[in-house]
């Protein structure tokens, strides 16, 4: 069965960005019975859990740990969609698992797109400090019950390939217990659920999903709570060529979701395949969102040089989608690095105001033929 088959995109939510009211609005008029309020943010939001299903094997995700992350909060909106068009298959998972949903644990800063919460603190490395609400929340429900298994739920930059070529659209990671990176029996559990995810997904999105570095970070909350005992596994949406309000990479996201959940569902903690996981390439960063090669500056000496930009993403109050707007972040020799849009400026003139192009500064300059 190729779930693929069943996906239905949430058509309430059609953009990138999700207002929070939104999103509250809808899951008290359709997910009512399903919903509970489990802490207000610093800014006085709701954060609410979902609650599914009546297996025995429990788990917990969450998704918005920050808040300019939506992926994750799509997905689970596109797949209680999807789920709707196969009651048979809605009611196998949903016998065999009991999922704990937190939605967008970051309302405050996914209402204004940004990675921190409304008091500056980047909730996934908070764990120890404690100084958010919003940690507290998920911490308590953590240690509520016994979880078999977390799933940590992010996006990633478009920096990102799996290859030097082919983006990762998708990367996942069975963080580490300490910073010998050790292999545990915890760790195993996780790298199966990865494996079989990736088994599945490896013709639909080839070499497109990569692994994130199992480096230890001991305050970051998915290798605290799998150094707890509770397997937990990062999930990571990312770029998907020409596709930058990520509906590709949703699609994908939202379908490794659903597989994640049957892979709990069936191995029920068991290891079996877990060495598939070291198959799965490994991250590189190679790619800027655009390199313009060959640019020949207007100045008094001959001087070309590459300028390499990334696209910085901005909510503006009124608007129903984030913006994009292009920032200097290299100029010079750019040949270690690729654009997943390359512009070759041989001949072409160079408009600006200055005659260098200014770092970290919005693009101000023009190439003309």
């Amino acid at each position: 069965m190729n779930f693929e088959h069943f996906y239905t995109a949430n058509p309430d939510f059609p953009n990138r960005y999700i207002s929070p009211e939104k999103l509250f609005s809808y899951l008290q008029t359709h997910l009512s019975d399903y919903i509970k309020e489990i802490g207000r943010s610093f800014l006085d939001k709701p954060i609410y859990k979902l609650s599914v299903g009546t297996g025995k094997i429990s788990i917990l995700a969450w998704s918005q740990m920050h808040g300019n992350e939506s992926n994750a909060t799509h997905a689970m909106l596109d797949l209680l969609k999807s789920l709707d068009n196969s009651q048979d298959v809605k009611n196998e998972l949903f016998s065999k698992i009991s999922l704990d949903f937190i939605f967008m644990l970051n309302p405050d800063g996914s209402e204004i797109w940004t990675r921190l919460t409304a008091s500056e603190i980047d909730l996934n490395r908070d764990f120890h400090n404690e100084a958010s609400k919003e940690i507290k929340f998920l911490k308590n429900l953590a240690t509520s019950k016994k979880y078999d298994y977390a799933l940590n739920l992010h996006e990633q930059r478009t920096i990102f390939t799996t290859d030097g070529i082919h983006p990762a659209t998708l990367s996942f990671l069975a963080p580490s217990e300490n910073i010998e990176r050790t292999v545990t029996d915890n760790r195993k559990k996780c790298m199966a659920v990865i494996a079989y995810v990736y088994n599945q997904l490896k013709e639909l999105i080839p070499n497109q999903i990569g692994r994130y570095s199992d480096e230890f970070y001991p305050t970051s909350t998915g290798d605290n709570f799998i150094k707890s005992g509770m397997p937990t596994i990062l999930f990571e949406g990312g770029h998907f060529v020409d596709d930058y309000s990520r509906k590709e990479t949703r699609k994908y996201y939202t379908i490794s979701l659903y597989y994640a959940l049957k892979a709990i569902s069936e191995l029920n903690s068991d290891t079996t395949g877990w060495e598939a996981y070291e198959e799965i390439p490994e991250n590189q960063e190679t790619h800027y969102d655009v390199v313009y090669r060959n640019v020949k500056l207007n100045t008094e000496h001959k001087c070309i040089l590459d300028i390499a930009v990334q696209y910085k993403e901005v909510f503006e109050e009124g608007k129903d989608e984030i913006s994009f707007i292009p920032f200097v972040v290299e100029a010079g020799d750019v040949k270690k690095r690729k654009g997943w849009l390359e512009i070759d400026c041989t001949g072409k003139r160079y408009i600006s105001d200055t005659k260098y192009p200014k770092l970290e500064a919005e693009v101000d300059f023009k190439i003309e033929d």
